[in-house]
């Protein structure tokens, strides 16, 4: 199955320019946790909710600043033609809960780890995955700890 089986069309995006509080209100509009970040149609960075809390809200930016300096880079895509296992993949060895996927050079869709359990219908695939992704990000002594 390729990714562009199970990926969201439509991405919503926004140019670098845009402001912090346009990506959140596009956010709140579009019911997304995240944007992409596009230059001339192709994707450059990603921002996400919890970027736009954290930036606003601990490190003390202005709503008027660009969404663009404060977004992930690099930005780690899939190609629409690429196969459900080899996104998951990727996803997994960097660490990324959202794939932004192109067709060329410009954004065809996203897909998530939440896409790949819905989607697929197989949510022993997505929970793996999720799991593989956490124990990627946290340190070991969390689970250790927790008896995980």
């Amino acid at each position: 199955m390729q990714i562009s089986e199970v990926m969201t069309r439509g991405a919503v995006s926004a140019p670098p320019e845009t402001t912090l509080g346009e990506v959140a209100e596009l956010m709140r509009d579009r019911n997304v946790g995240s944007v992409v970040i596009v230059d001339d149609e192709r994707p450059v960075a990603l921002i996400t909710d919890r970027d736009v809390a954290l930036v606003l809200g601990a490190d003390g930016a202005d709503r008027r600043d660009p969404a663009g300096e404060y977004a992930t880079r690099p930005l780690v895509t899939g190609d629409a033609r690429m196969e459900l296992e080899e996104a998951a993949a990727l996803m997994v060895q960097h660490r990324i809960r959202r794939l932004p996927i192109t067709e060329g050079e410009g954004l065809a869709g996203i897909v998530t780890l939440d896409d790949l359990a819905v989607r697929t219908g197989d949510p022993t695939l997505a929970q793996q995955m999720t799991s593989e992704v956490t124990r990627a990000v946290v340190p070991g002594f969390f689970f250790h700890q927790r008896g995980g």
